[in-house]
């Protein structure tokens, strides 16, 4: 250990604090950047327009058109995901339902998820509790009247609850290549059949067929009809992908596909525009071209830029080598041990 602060080697009590700074400084904390803001803020700052070529606008059409799900790859921090909230926002669809994925990510994670053990655990509570009063039911009618609750356990996942939907919905399938191989393609069966069977519920006696169920993400409620959940309206499904790894020729024919590019220089420049204001681009030109020359070489994000400038407008007394110390750092380097 050599002894210093966790400020640094150059912190001194007695030298006066940045006035940029919030820790250990004299500055308020500063609002969010505009794409931090979550939506209890950002009601009072309209959302900046979603940023896409008119090529690439006519390839989002081509998939609602033909109600196929969209694959968008491109490189991490491209805008991918952000893609599904601008349709949903443009096209009024309420929120996105978001399945994020992952190696371990199964079909039934997104269709839908029974909590048997709660279940087993309130059954236990109502017998304990039925058994001091000397409950006089029959069994068969308190089975009945267990299984009656089963509802209460059940909730669809962002696929299931957007194949439930009685109106579109977006459904976001984000880094669908870091999945299992046989995911995408049972994926697309599900989407291709538009229906899903949910066995607790198909089980059920023929007076217990219409069970209420939860939506993803919402205490809305849907009615499942002899444990088959079918799609009345398509959703508009958006997949994204980091280019992990290829996809089997049978899923890419069931998709309409958007790449998004590495951005030019012009493009960088419309992006920040949109997202922090036309003085921003003027005071970033030198970050804009270390970004753009870097990127060539190392996996770099659009938004990795954004926080640069961001820093550099609102106050922050940072060098350009500091801005690119602290945010511009690439991504695809290990950390050191």
């Amino acid at each position: 250990m050599t002894g210093q602060s966790a400020a640094g080697a150059y912190d001194d009590p007695a030298a006066e604090p940045e006035k940029w700074w919030v820790f250990r400084g004299p500055s308020d904390l500063p609002a969010p950047p505009p794409w931090r803001r979550f939506p209890a803020t950002a009601a009072a700052a309209p959302r900046a327009p979603y940023l896409l070529e008119r090529n690439e606008i006519s390839v989002v059409n081509a998939a609602l058109h033909l109600h196929r799900p969209l694959l968008v790859t491109g490189r991490p921090g491209a805008g991918k995901s952000s893609l599904a909230r601008a349709v949903a926002e443009e096209l009024g669809l309420g929120d996105v339902l978001r399945w994020s994925v992952n190696s371990r990510s199964t079909l039934q994670d997104a269709l839908y998820r029974y909590d048997a053990v709660g279940r087993l655990r309130e059954a236990s509570l109502r017998r304990e509790r039925e058994a001091p009063r000397g409950s006089g039911r029959r069994p068969r009618a308190r089975r009945a009247a267990a299984s009656g609750d089963i509802g209460q356990y059940l909730r669809l996942g962002p696929l299931g609850s957007a194949l439930a939907a009685d109106r579109p919905r977006v459904l976001l399938v984000d880094e669908l290549d870091k999945a299992d191989i046989d995911l995408p393609n049972d994926l697309l069966v599900v989407l291709e059949e538009g229906e899903f069977e949910i066995p607790e519920l198909a089980r059920l006696p023929e007076h217990q067929q219409e069970v209420p169920v939860l939506l993803s993400g919402s205490r809305e409620r849907v009615t499942v009809h002899r444990g088959v959940v079918r799609c009345a309206h398509f959703p508009i499904v958006i997949m994204t992908s980091n280019g992990e790894r290829d996809f089997p020729p049978a899923f890419m024919r069931r998709c309409v596909r958007l790449d998004l590019p590495e951005p030019t220089g012009d493009r960088l420049r419309k992006i920040i525009e949109h997202n922090l204001g036309e003085r921003a681009v003027a005071a970033a030109e030198d970050l804009i071209e270390v970004f753009h020359q870097l990127s060539r070489t190392q996996t770099l994000a659009t938004d990795q830029l954004l926080a640069a400038v961001h820093l550099r407008i609102s106050g922050a007394d940072l060098t350009k080598e500091e801005l690119l110390a602290a945010v511009l750092h690439r991504l695809d380097e290990p950390l050191s041990p």
